[in-house]
């Protein structure tokens, strides 16, 4: 002898992905993303550091490119660095 049993409900809230939209389980939001002038605006006066292969830089590093001019560290995956330029944003390759 078996037993019927309904389908079982779940009442979180989901989006279209199947992620929990609130609660602790939640996604965070991802911080928003600065552009060069408003990162610039904080610095005004400040003195850029020529970029180099060899030299190790932290986020939020000034760094003076040869090629794509001043820009701002803005996050560092491994052995790349993501560098927000006036021009736009590039990751350049670093040494570990």
């Amino acid at each position: 002898m078996s037993i019927k049993r309904g389908k079982q409900v779940n009442y979180r809230a989901k989006d279209q992905d199947d992620q929990p939209t609130r609660g602790p389980f939640a996604p965070k939001p991802p911080p928003p993303v600065l552009t060069w002038a408003e990162h610039m605006a904080a610095r005004e006066g400040a003195t850029f550091a020529p970029f180099s292969l060899t030299a190790k830089y932290d986020k939020g590093a000034l760094i003076d490119h040869p090629k794509f001019g001043k820009g701002v560290v803005t996050a560092i995956e491994g052995p790349r660095i993501e560098v927000c330029f006036e021009s736009g944003t590039k990751k350049l390759s670093i040494p570990t």
